[in-house]
Parts: structure tokens; sequence; C-alpha cells
């Protein structure tokens, strides 16, 4: 990879680090990055204008460079990457006050639709219409995934009808402004991944929030304080806020490792410290009811919330 990479963009780099499909190297003091590109030419056509929008706007983002034939996406071995250039301290933390300032400032406008992302629902359905038919596939050689998938298949079919009955409810509210969004947000939220324009989308901004949270959750930290902190400083309609909830419920923490472990690229085990927290996180699931009520009267998922019933009345 270090020849291919000279030559297509005029480098002299001596060595190059593999770090999970990413290829790492330093050029003139300066880290980059070269990484898959697995969305399409008419999204990168957007992602390039949302760059220069942003940093038009005095925002930061890291930079996209062009090859030496004034493209950039480079196809190496029918893989296509694109070289990014972080900008600052790459592991400088963005919080919740952080992410919804940034995400405030651009919303969708035509000319960004091809990264709106706000069908989740279908979204949902169709991954996990996929996910059971790999399942019957398998086997018995996956006996952690084959245990655990239908109580995440049960949780994942909650979260859609949630997010279905919220847009029947509030149809008028479901044209809530769509802002920049990521494709996915991890804890702890480091510069490398908020200010790459690579997973940048437009959905509404609960989506961050909530996978953040979820995040947190898994790495041990208090996820319902940053719940508390979001809903202190944000305003967000009822129809949002069931959005919110909806989004924590949907265990994307357990379906993204599930698809690692499909393509190769994760061992089962890694899903053992997931599963172990399931009582834990239907306990902060409970507590994440609660919270949100205070601001506004969400819908409640009966099997979730029959022990703290008493509590409401």
């Amino acid at each position: 990879m270090k020849d291919i990479i000279n030559y297509y963009y005029n480098f002299n780099i001596d060595s190059v680090e593999d770090w999970d499909s990413i290829f790492i190297f330093t050029y003139k003091k300066e880290k980059f990055y070269f990484v898959p590109f697995k969305r399409t030419e008419r999204e990168l056509i957007d992602l390039v204008e949302i760059t220069k929008e942003l940093k038009a706007r005095g925002l930061e983002c890291h930079d996209l460079i062009l090859n030496k034939f004034g493209k950039l996406i480079t196809n190496v071995y029918e893989t296509n990457y694109i070289l990014l250039k972080p900008i600052g301290d790459i592991y400088e933390e963005y919080d919740i006050k952080d992410m919804l300032k940034i995400n405030n400032n651009l919303i969708l406008t035509p000319h960004k639709s091809n990264l709106y992302r706000n069908s989740w629902s279908k979204l949902w359905s169709d991954k996990i219409d996929y996910f059971e038919y790999q399942i019957h596939e398998l086997g018995k050689s996956h006996e952690i995934i084959l245990d655990s998938f239908s109580y995440y298949i049960g949780l994942g079919e909650n979260a859609i009808s949630y997010v279905n009955n919220a847009s029947l409810k509030y149809q008028k509210a479901s044209n809530d402004r769509i802002c920049l969004s990521h494709r996915r947000i991890k804890y702890p939220n480091y510069k490398l991944n908020f200010l790459n324009p690579l997973s940048f989308i437009f959905d509404l901004e609960v989506r961050d929030i909530a996978e953040y949270i979820k995040s947190a959750f898994f790495a041990g930290a208090d996820a319902l304080s940053y719940l508390k902190e979001t809903l202190r400083i944000a305003k967000f309609s009822i129809y949002s806020l069931e959005l919110l909830y909806a989004r924590l419920l949907y265990p994307s923490y357990y379906f993204d490792i599930y698809e690692a472990i499909m393509n190769d690229l994760e061992s089962e085990e890694k899903l053992i410290p997931i599963i172990e927290k399931a009582d834990e996180y239907e306990d902060f699931l409970r507590d994440a009811y609660l919270e949100i009520n205070k601001y506004a009267p969400i819908e409640g998922i009966d099997w979730l919330i029959k022990n703290i019933r008493i509590n409401l009345h």
C-alpha cells in the first residue's frame, strides 16, 4: 500500500500502518488516513459541498485530499479509498453541548438530499429482515449469537413500532428540522471521527445524541447524566423526544457487532459484555423514560415500565 499511496499522491513515505482496513501514515510531520469509501459518488458530491459550507462558516472539518489525477476516489484492488487529512488534536473530545452546537449549524436543503437518512422504520425493518434470513443460514456455528439474537430482535421490533406510532400521532411534527448528523457516533466522541466528512449524513439531531448515550452506557460512563444534560439544554418537540427514546430502544450496539462478526471483522466474544449488561440496560431504559417524561408525556413500553407505573400515578 505504501507504493500505491506514493504513486497516487506524489508522496515519499517510508511506511504505512494498517489499522482495521484503514491505512495511516505520516508525511511532513502530519498524519494522513487512507480510508475505504463505501458510499456513492452522488453522496460524495454533497459531502464536498458540506465541507465547503462548514469552512465558510468558520467551522472545522477534516480535509479530503485529491490524488494526482485530480480525483478524490482512488481505486485500489477493486476498493475505493479517499485520503483524509485530520486537523488539530484528533483526540480532542466533543461533548453533548459541542454536538448540539455543530449539528445546529447546517440544516437539510434540496442539494443535500442524497445524505438524508430519516426513514428509520424502513431501514430498521429491512435490516432485521436480512438478519433473520442470515440466522436461518447459520446452523449452529455461532452459539453466542443464536442464544441472544431473539432478545435483540425483539428490542428492535419494539423500536420500529415506537417510531411508527410516533409518526402517526405527530404527523405535523414529523417535519422537524433535519440537521447535520453522523452515520454513527461513539463515546468518547473524538475529533478524528466527529469531524470526518465521510461520516456525515442529515437526520434529526436526536440521532447523534441517542447513539452517543448508548455508546457511553456500554463504555461504563454515566449515560443517564448525559441524557439529563441533553434534556436540560435542548429544545426538542414531543415527536423528537419519542424518537430519541425509540433510538435508545434500538440495539444498534448489538447489531453493529453482529454485522462485524458476519463480515469476519470481529469474534463472537465481542458480544459477551453487551449481553451481560442487558438487565442493566433495561434499568437504564426505565430511568430514561422517567426523565423524558419530566419534559413531555411520551409513550411507554408496557413490559419495560410495568414495574414503575405505580410511581407515575
